[in-house]
């Protein structure tokens, strides 16, 4: 019996579905459900994606679209769902467009009046984020850094400033030279998470100062395996604007409000630790008693 009789058809669209990065089983029900009820998947690698499906036993019909005849496929693509079909696309791994072939054809889909559906699910980057402990809730994302040593280099001395967590993506081949980059461009005590293997059997996540990584990488043969997600946390100076920022905002509340009440706003209006602010209220006014 055909698949389709077994689920409701979608409206014409491009559905742009996250894949597991390495685990199946953090596939969605409803990624699962939507690529049983499309007409055409259109996929980055079909050998890889074939597998994925065949896992799931799901049967449709593959396009590949890979970055080097993204736009040119697009036009087939938006010929089906003009013609009313339903179109998922997935990447090798992951949420697609996100330092992944994708963008290119979202944007023509858009750009021919049509509907682009997400269907969310994994991504390294917030997998690997939710485990580096970014207290600040700043980052920024970036993905790969050019491969010459030069280029990548001149890259991070423009981010080397910026008071917010670095992202990146990197391939086994390079992680070494890109860690002996960065130790050599960016302040060495600042923290660095290395998160190799999201998901899957070998999975390892480490945080160490970045001085010491290009040697955490070479204690051991297996730890230059696999793709990585390299977080590397704030600089110290962002720590301290944050500090700087949650006592101004303490000293004007303290002149209206007891300390309880003043550390309780204070995490509202920072996003800071109601605990942590309350012990700052003593800090700026250490004779400071509540009235309660």
């Amino acid at each position: 019996m055909n698949e389709s009789t077994h689920h409701t058809r979608l409206p014409p669209a491009l559905y742009v579905v996250a894949t597991p990065i390495g685990n199946l089983g953090d596939i969605t029900l409803r990624a699962l459900d939507t690529l049983k009820s499309v007409d055409h998947v259109a996929a980055e690698d079909t050998r890889v994606s074939g597998q994925l499906l065949a896992h799931f036993d799901i049967r449709k019909p593959l396009v590949s679209i890979r970055e080097h005849n993204e736009r040119a496929a697009a036009d087939k693509v938006i010929a089906w769902i003009a013609a009313g079909e339903a179109v998922a696309y997935v990447s090798d791994a992951g949420t697609p467009a996100v330092s992944d072939p994708g963008a290119r054809l979202v944007a023509a889909v858009r750009a021919a009046g049509l509907t682009v559906v997400p269907i969310p699910g994994a991504a390294a980057v917030t997998t690997a984020l939710s485990v580096a402990g970014i207290e600040s809730g700043q980052w920024l994302f970036h993905g790969f850094l050019p491969p010459k040593s030069g280029a990548r280099r001149a890259q991070l001395q423009t981010l080397a400033a910026l008071p917010a967590a670095l992202v990146f993506y990197e391939a086994p081949h390079r992680i070494e030279e890109t860690l002996a980059d960065m130790a050599a461009v960016l302040d060495g005590a600042r923290p660095v998470t290395l998160a190799r293997e999201l998901t899957k059997r070998f999975e390892n996540i480490v945080t160490l100062p970045l001085a010491e990584a290009p040697a955490w990488l070479a204690a051991d043969p297996n730890h230059v395996r696999g793709e990585f997600v390299v977080i590397v946390h704030p600089p110290a100076a962002a720590a301290a604007m944050v500090d700087a920022e949650a006592m101004r905002v303490l000293d004007v509340l303290l002149g209206e409000l007891p300390p309880t009440l003043a550390a309780r706003l204070a995490a509202k209006i920072t996003g800071r630790s109601k605990a942590e602010l309350y012990k700052m209220t003593l800090a700026l006014k250490p004779q400071a008693q509540d009235d309660a």
